[in-house]
């Protein structure tokens, strides 16, 4: 019920904000929240929290520029923050007071409690036009919608992966017992995701490996199966190199050479395929298969440049932006129409491992979302995500 009054409030106190910010009242329906029913001028700036990738502007790759173009179309200047965590991009959505910031792409296990929490506001999907060109099942995904009520647009999405340097790990690994197993030849040369939300990627090995523990879902743990995932991981931890949060420490050290073989997102094996020197890495899909991540452009309830972000969201739903993101971070996108893009610009091979446009691939990952003590089995046994927490913590240090 606790969990049930915090979404009500949240809804409510985004009715109030989504009712002020200009545009027109109305929809959401009889007492519903009120959403923007047009897209008015741009307020000249736009303020943003992103993973880094997502707001390319050319400075990385000048080919890679989806922002100086948006700029030039709507007049409206982006100004970003990059958050290496969920933590850190919930946190920065709070600052002074939630006016800091106008959005943010949010992953599945910040989306929750920034609903939660009343700091996103509800979308009228019906303004962003490449909203009816995803795959359904990120149209109206639980991560971002709530009773029928749209709290941002889906964007990016893709498997915590595997990857490993070709030339130093042999054979090519195929489990993920290469940084769990204590016996892994690649002790000290691994490297693992920094945050709580990576006790899931434990869990799921379990899930294989133990089936006694009787995990069916990674995010959805009793204290004994919570324990074994923190065993598991403190056992691990004589494996790793460095935890990683922010992608380009992972990059430097498998540039270095003083990692090998780690925990990933599909953005470091682009970035460090197509470096110069490159370094020969791939990822893979371990047998036990993998966590995921499905990315959310969220509006704050407070935003100073509502606007803006409307044209940002319709902006970056396109199908050729949307491509644009894709090839550059080496995720998949939300919007089918984009996969032709895709496929024109990398051919059939290269492109065939993004698996564009397949509902059922996007739906066979475990992807990243808040856990609860509700279990969504009419139990309240399992444990909520500050204990997580507060539990990796200790196995990490910090």
């Amino acid at each position: 019920m606790r969990g049930k009054r915090s979404i009500l409030a949240a809804l409510s106190a985004a009715a109030l904000v989504g009712a002020a910010c200009g545009g027109g009242g109305g929809g959401g329906g009889s007492g519903g929240p009120k959403v923007l029913q047009s897209i008015g001028p741009g307020e000249g700036q736009l303020n943003l929290v992103a993973w880094i990738g997502y707001t390319e502007d050319g400075s990385t790759d000048p080919k890679s520029d989806w922002v100086h173009p948006f700029e030039q179309q709507t007049g409206c200047k982006v100004n970003v923050k990059y958050g290496d965590t969920s933590d850190a991009m919930v946190n920065l959505m709070r600052q002074g007071g939630g006016t800091s910031y106008d959005g943010v792409s949010a992953s599945g296990d910040a989306t929750d409690r920034l609903i939660a929490h009343g700091d996103v506001a509800p979308i009228n999907v019906n303004l962003i036009d490449g909203w009816k060109g995803f795959l359904p099942t990120l149209q109206s995904p639980p991560h971002n919608t709530k009773n029928g009520v749209h709290y941002g647009v889906s964007y990016m999405y893709g498997a915590n992966i595997l990857m490993y340097n070709k030339d130093k790990v042999s054979p090519a690994p195929s489990s993920w017992s290469v940084i769990f197993d204590s016996s892994s030849p690649y002790a000290g040369k691994g490297m693992a995701y920094g945050g709580a939300i990576y006790i899931a990627d434990a869990a799921l090995y379990l899930k294989t490996h133990r089936p006694e523990l009787g995990i069916t879902n990674p995010y959805e743990l009793t204290q004994p199966q919570l324990n074994a995932a923190i065993d598991l991981l403190k056992q691990q931890k004589p494996l790793i190199k460095k935890y990683w949060t922010s992608a380009t420490d992972e990059i430097n050290l498998f540039t270095s050479g003083d990692a090998v073989v780690g925990a990933a997102w599909p953005y470091q094996v682009s970035i460090l395929t197509t470096q110069k020197p490159p370094v020969p890495v791939d990822g893979i899909i371990p047998s036990e298969g993998a966590t995921g991540w499905a990315d959310t452009w969220m509006m704050s309830s407070h935003a100073q440049h509502p606007n803006c972000m409307y044209k940002w969201m319709q902006w970056a739903s396109t199908p050729a932006v949307q491509a644009q993101v894709a090839e550059f971070y080496g995720a998949t996108p939300s919007n089918t129409q984009s996969c032709a893009i895709i496929e024109k610009d990398l051919g059939a091979d290269a492109a065939a491992p993004y698996h564009c446009g397949d509902d059922s691939f996007v739906k066979q990952l475990y992807l990243w979302r808040t856990p609860l003590a509700d279990c969504g089995n009419g139990k309240n046994d399992c444990i909520d995500y500050s204990i997580w927490e507060q539990k990796f913590t200790e196995v990490i240090g910090g």
